[in-house]
């Protein structure tokens, strides 16, 4: 882990990567600061949103796809390449990426259309252009967060940064058959920006439609499915690339999930 070693006024403070200067991490909702935090890793998470525990996330007419989606269009939330948050995607190129890709092979030009589909060439590009995936058809997200240990208010911490969208691999229009990133999304933003008193930010519960969540509530609650795939590590790999098939790979995420908990309980012996 990289750090700077600043001085100023005759006191020496470590700021690590992801801090600030004043101590505190600029992506978490509620920050934590750096000389309070005895233990951290970052953590990488899986989420389908087909899985039975994650419905409510993905109740029909108000998935979390379609919020963040209409979010980016309404410039209420940014968009950017990556979980780095570095690179921030235009909503000209946003709606590029949830065609398919199929559409790319279309020609732009309409005499190039017109030579290569004849008369019916407005069809086709109709078509092609209806090719497009909505809200249901994404249901794969990457949720990165810091798990930590305050040790100012001996505290067990799942400090969400980002959430990150995937065209799935798996989608019929998903003709190169590989996961594809639509976009990251900062969770700081999209809490306070997106979910907060939003009547359409809804977690459907569904044992009592009247104790219906927020899903800023849902999240700080932890009621979503999902498994490990990345701890944090200096080589950077998932836990897919550091084992040989995908069942080791499944035990390793199990590990990692028993491994961290074990941590955490064995803090209160201290």
């Amino acid at each position: 882990m990289k750090r700077t070693i600043l001085i100023a006024a005759g006191t020496l403070s470590i700021i690590f990567s992801g801090y600030a200067q004043d101590g505190y991490n600029p992506l978490s909702v509620r920050p934590v600061h750096t000389s309070d935090v005895m233990y951290q890793k970052t953590v990488t998470r899986a989420l389908d949103l087909r899985e039975k525990q994650n419905e409510p996330l993905f109740s029909r007419n108000n998935e979390i796809t379609a919020l963040i989606i209409n979010g980016v269009i309404d410039g209420q939330i940014k968009a950017y390449t990556n979980d780095s948050l570095n690179t921030q995607v235009s909503v000209s190129d946003f709606y590029k990426k949830m065609q398919s890709p199929a559409l790319a092979s279309l020609p732009t030009d309409t005499v190039d259309l017109f030579l290569e589909y004849g008369e019916n060439w407005r069809d086709v590009k109709k078509m092609f252009e209806s090719e497009k995936y909505m809200a249901r058809d994404l249901y794969q997200m990457e949720i990165k967060e810091n798990v930590l240990f305050d040790k100012q208010q001996s505290k067990w911490v799942y400090d969400i940064q980002t959430i990150t969208i995937y065209i799935p691999a798996d989608h019929l229009l998903n003709t190169r058959g590989i996961q594809t990133v639509v976009a990251s999304f900062s969770y700081k933003e999209l809490a306070e920006n997106l979910f907060k008193d939003n009547p359409k930010a809804i977690w459907y519960n569904v044992e009592n439609d009247h104790e219906n969540k927020n899903l800023a509530d849902a999240f700080d609650l932890r009621l979503f499915s999902a498994y490990i795939i990345k701890v944090s590590n200096p080589q950077d790999l998932y836990l897919s690339d550091m084992y040989s098939d995908e069942q080791k790979g499944r035990m390793a995420s199990n590990w990692s999930a028993e491994k961290l908990m074990e941590y955490e309980h064995n803090l209160w012996e201290f």
